[in-house]
């Protein structure tokens, strides 16, 4: 990987950032501040992370180079303080501590670098009694109430993977808290801790059901509300070839384009209850009749809210997809684009994850690092 201090694409060109490797949505927030043209420099233990992998498909990994230190020799240590010294912002994802134990927590840090901003990335937070616990995203949208509430299944909630938890609440809250510590440091000339924790993200991003439950419109199960499939014109309905249909038409206009390109006569009243289940039943046998594609030349470019519900492979060739380069074939892998646009400094997909310790030499020495070659010969780096 070629390093160009100061040289990335997009809005953020300029801001500088040091990541302790981590797992998850660590990662995934370094590399939207990367997407979004910061040079972050991506400390790695020689080892690498013990469910990140390396190399090149690593996307999460993307757009960073990779310097490899033992952080338990003093000497590593000493670099990264060195590195903080120059940056505007660190990154770590330990749990609460760890980084004070390794002799690079907040006290240190920002003793070395005022203005820093120190974003700390976790499930439960910094306090409270499950700080030092482990867990896993389902764990943490549990407590939150979040999860209780997921799936069309009365029976049993069902978790979407960890887009909810470590993705939502977590990486783009952490990316929210250091964009505006970093405004607000550029005013006071002073940095500060982001404590991002899963639950608190994952809490905030439930506020409409909190709304919904205030007003009391929203009951506390599954498969009975506006948004879980408790209405028949807000669901998945399956097509002849055993695909489905994502139908959302909510608005009364958009759920008369639903019915008439359905081409349903005399449709059972959508606002009675005692009605819902035969409503239900024929648009189930409707959506029955045709092949997914079928539907999708029906619906597609119509006001119904109709989509086909489609892999992530077949969706990088949806023609608004591809229109917009949504998702893209670069460097031999279908990835997504740099997220969102923006009209006067424009991102660019950046180059592919660097291995563990491949920038080595090259990084430490692009950030000011003296003698690199001293810290290699010592153990305290490693350059692969």
């Amino acid at each position: 990987m070629t390093v160009e201090l100061g040289r990335g694409e997009g809005p953020l060109r300029g801001v500088k950032v040091v990541e302790i490797a981590g797992i998850g949505p660590g990662p995934h927030a370094c590399m939207i501040l990367a997407d979004l043209g910061a040079d972050v420099i991506r400390i790695d233990r020689p080892s690498g992370q013990a469910f990140a992998g390396s190399g090149a498909k690593m996307l999460l990994n993307r757009g960073r180079p990779s310097v490899a230190l033992d952080l338990k020799d003093p000497r590593a240590v000493e670099t990264v303080l060195e590195l903080v010294e120059r940056a505007d912002v660190l990154v770590e994802g330990m749990r609460p501590g760890v980084t004070e134990r390794l002799g690079i927590g907040p006290d240190e840090c920002l003793a070395r670098n005022p203005r820093l901003v120190y974003g700390r990335m976790t499930g439960w937070g910094q306090d409270g009694p499950f700080a030092h616990v482990a867990g896993h995203d389902m764990n943490y949208i549990a407590i939150t109430g979040a999860l209780f509430g997921l799936g069309q299944d009365p029976a049993r909630p069902h978790f979407p993977t960890n887009l909810v938890g470590d993705f939502g609440g977590g990486s783009t809250y952490l990316v929210i808290g250091i964009l505006a510590a970093l405004l607000e440091s550029k005013a006071s000339g002073r940095g500060q801790v982001v404590d991002a924790a899963i639950v608190d993200g994952t809490a905030h991003l439930n506020a409409m059901t909190a709304a919904f439950l205030a007003s009391g419109g929203y009951r506390e199960e599954r498969a009975v509300n506006l948004l879980d499939g408790g209405v028949p014109y807000y669901d998945i309905y399956e097509t002849a070839d055993g695909k489905h249909m994502s139908v959302g038409a909510l608005e009364p206009q958009f759920y008369a384009e639903l019915v008439r390109l359905l081409e349903i006569e005399d449709a059972p009243d959508r606002y009675d209850a005692a009605q819902a289940g035969e409503l239900r039943r024929i648009i189930t046998e409707r959506f029955k009749e045709r092949t997914q594609a079928e539907w999708v030349e029906v619906f597609e470019g119509t006001d119904a809210c109709v989509a086909g519900i489609i892999p992530l492979t077949e969706a990088a060739e949806h023609p608004h997809m591809k229109a917009r380069g949504t998702l893209v074939h670069h460097d031999g892998m279908l990835q997504p684009a740099p997220a969102p646009r923006f009209s006067r400094t424009p991102a660019t997909i950046p180059p592919v994850a660097d291995t563990v310790g491949g920038s080595t030499r090259e990084a430490l020495t692009a950030w000011g690092i003296a003698d690199v070659d001293a810290l290699i010969e010592s153990g305290a780096a490693t350059q692969t």
